[in-house]
């Protein structure tokens, strides 16, 4: 009655199968479209990293290029 049989197998397989490519290939057109909807380019966008240094004066973190003054006594950096 229950019993598993290479049919069912095979048909249970294919069953898997097309919801599993289903749900990637509905799944990645809706992302894409939520994207291209808001306007979003992250695709074609990269942050600007910086580089940061330790102030020895306030132990703060300021970046290299553009260093600029804290506002606390002794600051190495000037106004």
């Amino acid at each position: 009655m229950l019993g598993f049989s290479l049919p069912k197998l095979i048909v249970l397989g294919l069953i898997v199968a097309a919801i599993w490519y289903g749900f990637k290939f509905f799944g990645s057109g809706r992302i894409s479209l939520k994207s291209k909807m808001s306007g979003d380019d992250s695709n074609t966008v990269t942050p600007d990293a910086v580089d940061m240094v330790q102030c020895a004066t306030c132990s703060d973190f300021v970046a290299v290029n553009g260093k600029s003054f804290c506002g606390k006594e002794g600051c190495p950096y000037p106004e």
